[in-house]
């Protein structure tokens, strides 16, 4: 084989941009069952694994998804995030209350400290 024989083939193309309407319309395609979401997507000019992309996205989380392009995250995680939310929340209130109550305990071994100092200080005094 000689360097002649080979020919180089470059894409000098940019990614092409689909609108949210776009996409809606092609997923819309795959959804009426009548072809495959390959034949829909070489009809449409769009990679089959982008299209199976945008359907997940769809069927997940809506058309706010697609048009987004951005993942979806699934309610099970919410609620597992809401109740670490409320378990961290929980934790502080009880680290808040703690400081308080120490606050308090400095407080009064402030007040009785001159009063314990003075007396170590008397003569005869135990020291």
């Amino acid at each position: 084989m000689l360097m002649s024989d080979i020919e180089i083939i470059t894409d000098g193309g940019r990614r092409r941009r689909w609108s949210a309407a776009e996409k809606l319309r092609i997923v819309e395609e795959t959804l009426q069952g009548h072809d495959s979401i390959s034949a829909v997507a070489r009809r449409n000019g769009v990679a089959p694994n982008l299209l199976y992309r945008w359907r997940k996205l769809m069927l997940e989380g809506g058309s706010i998804a697609v048009s987004g392009d951005d993942s979806v995250t699934s309610n099970r995680t919410v609620r597992e995030m809401e109740a670490r939310i409320r378990e961290l929340e929980r934790q502080l209130g009880r680290k808040t209350l703690e400081v308080e109550i120490l606050k308090e305990a400095l407080d009064k071994a402030r007040s009785k400290k001159p009063i314990l100092h003075a007396l170590s200080h008397r003569p005869g005094g135990s020291r």
